[in-house]
């Protein structure tokens, strides 16, 4: 028997949890770097399934593993990769050791009590951490409908505990007041994912009926049912397949989020510590978004293809909302997190573009989001560290007290505008280029988001790192070691993909084109407009590519 390579990398993150956890309290150090190792080790097993994987092997999926799990009702435990899961899975095990040494602190006992400030249990908070690991890497990884939905829904009980019991205190406001404040968004974002997980159930369980009805016995299998569908043994009806697809897809748009079900985001990740949040917006979040490609379009072809047209619509919406409340925020965090709102819209419009282009871009898009706004986020919530404010109007001058903080504050900005040069520019451009070709007054508009996004960093910038030296700043401190062991690889991957992005492409294009297969769309066949073509082409006429050749 192999070994099994998936199911270590989701493993090794739990146990640590578990390990970590149970350390006695005086252990807050020790902790801190048991919680540090597991993490360096998921990494480590993450990038030996990143060598593993072949881009160009035949089949959906690899390293798999298969065991029987609940047999009576079809329940297997099902494990596999594609392209795009292992690129997740590369970006969460990497993001995971930054989060916890930006965290280092974050959960430490005070030594002296005082009505603002509170006892944070320091194992609790990592444990959490390694916990919500595990289990978005077994999302990324499980090829069983009901497996994925299982751990799909857990996350939500260690983020809701990170959320709730380790937030920043709220300027202004006394620490009963900031409690109640997380709580809040805490419960908001409990409610509002369980609310999708349980119409998800629904869904699930009708997807199970269908397969048992007409194959003699019910599959949660993803393959299975891809496979019985192609060769007509597994014909769902046009109502059926467009509601089970409906249960779905609200699922996976509360997680990504997607406007309207958006609402909960921003006050999750102004509550959270900047750890948390990009937790929250860089990992927990992408897996809404993947779900959509391997689940939403794989099982229900013609319901994703009927449904484009608002999905298209809301995404757009999401671009252009998220980008304009950006630009109006006066909360540092609030605005990254709604800066998120209008990228995640980017990502959707490339997924449902039904283009290899825009797959490609979004997929892209997913793990240079995850890179940019973890950096931007986590140099944010060092300034906020020093400052105690996470106001922009509280800010001034920080670029002649803390230029390496200043520095990599722009940069991170620099790339969640996708300036050409980093990552995000060319997952953007591709998933533009993508909608463009199939839906053009689409892509079109959503060309609007850059301009604000260009607007809200810059503005940001201007107002937090430039000007006169208020006097709260002046005996501000750049960047510590620590501090810079975070941040700096994550610029160098944003530089690095952005001028060479040809290793995720070659990972990612087969999934995508699997993909596009399974729901039976081609790419729109370019064409140019030619004053006359022999043959008795009129002028302005519209031709393909072969025929400007046969002129030519």
């Amino acid at each position: 028997m192999s070994f099994p390579l998936l199911t270590a990398v989701a493993a090794v993150p739990a146990i640590g949890a578990i390990a970590t956890a149970a350390l006695p309290a005086a252990k807050r150090t020790a902790a801190k770097w048991l919680a540090l190792l597991f993490s360096l080790v998921t990494f480590a097993l993450a990038l030996v399934v990143g060598f593993r994987f072949d881009p160009g092997a035949k089949g959906p999926f690899q390293l798999t593993e298969s065991h029987a799990w609940i047999s009576d009702f079809g329940v297997r435990y099902e494990l596999g990769v594609d392209g795009i899961a292992v690129a997740l899975i590369a970006l969460t095990t990497l993001l995971i050791p930054f989060v916890i040494l930006a965290g280092w602190h974050d959960a430490d006992p005070l030594e002296e009590a005082t009505p603002n400030r509170r006892w944070r249990p320091t194992q609790g908070f990592f444990a959490l951490i390694l916990a919500v690991e595990a289990m978005v890497v077994l999302s990324f990884e499980a090829t069983d409908v009901f497996l994925f939905y299982i751990f799909f829904e857990a996350m939500l009980i260690p983020m809701y505990f990170l959320i709730g019991g380790f937030g920043d205190r709220a300027d202004g406001d006394s620490e009963e007041q900031s409690a109640s404040r997380r709580s809040s968004a805490a419960v908001k974002f409990l409610l509002y994912n369980l609310a999708g997980g349980l119409i998800m159930l629904a869904a699930v369980i009708g997807l199970y009926a269908v397969t048992a009805d007409q194959l003699g016995t019910g599959t949660f299998s993803l393959q299975q049912i891809v496979e019985a569908r192609a060769a007509g043994k597994l014909e769902i009806g046009t109502g059926t397949e467009r509601l089970l697809f409906l249960g779905f897809f609200f699922a996976f748009a509360v997680k990504a989020p997607l406007w309207p079900l958006h609402t909960w985001l921003p006050g999750a990740m102004g509550e959270s510590t900047s750890p948390v949040a990009v937790l929250i917006t860089a990992v927990v979040d992408k897996v809404g978004t993947f779900a959509m490609l391997r689940f939403c379009l794989q099982l229900f072809p013609e319901a994703s293809s009927w449904a484009t047209p608002v999905i298209l619509v809301l995404a757009l919406i999401s671009v252009l909302y998220g980008a304009l409340l950006a630009v109006a925020q006066r909360d540092i965090k609030r605005l990254i997190a709604y800066a998120s709102i209008s990228h995640f819209g980017f990502i959707i419009l490339g997924i449902f573009a039904m283009t290899s282009q825009g797959q490609s871009g979004a997929t892209l898009y997913m793990v240079n989001h995850g890179i940019s706004t973890a950096a931007l986020m986590l140099v944010a919530g060092f300034l906020i560290s020093r400052r105690g404010s996470r106001l922009i109007a509280d800010y001034g001058g920080v670029q002649k007290v803390a230029p390496v903080l200043a520095g990599t504050f722009l940069i991170g900005g620099l790339a969640t505008l996708s300036l050409p040069g980093l990552a995000p520019f060319v997952s953007e451009f591709l998933v533009l280029v993508g909608t463009f070709s199939r839906y053009p007054v689409i892509g079109i508009i959503a060309t609007l988001g850059i301009v604000l996004a260009a607007l809200y960093v810059l503005v940001l910038y201007q107002r937090t790192m430039t000007g006169p030296v208020k006097a709260e700043v002046k005996s501000m401190p750049d960047l510590r070691v620590r501090e810079l062991v975070v941040v700096a690889p994550l610029i160098a991957l944003l530089l690095f993909l952005g001028v060479y992005p040809k290793p995720l492409t070659d990972l990612v294009n087969p999934a995508v084109g699997h993909t596009l297969s399974v729901v039976d769309k081609k790419d729109p066949q370019p064409t140019v407009q030619v004053d006359a073509v022999p043959g008795g082409s009129r002028p302005g006429h519209a031709v393909h590519d072969q025929d400007v050749e046969a002129a030519k």
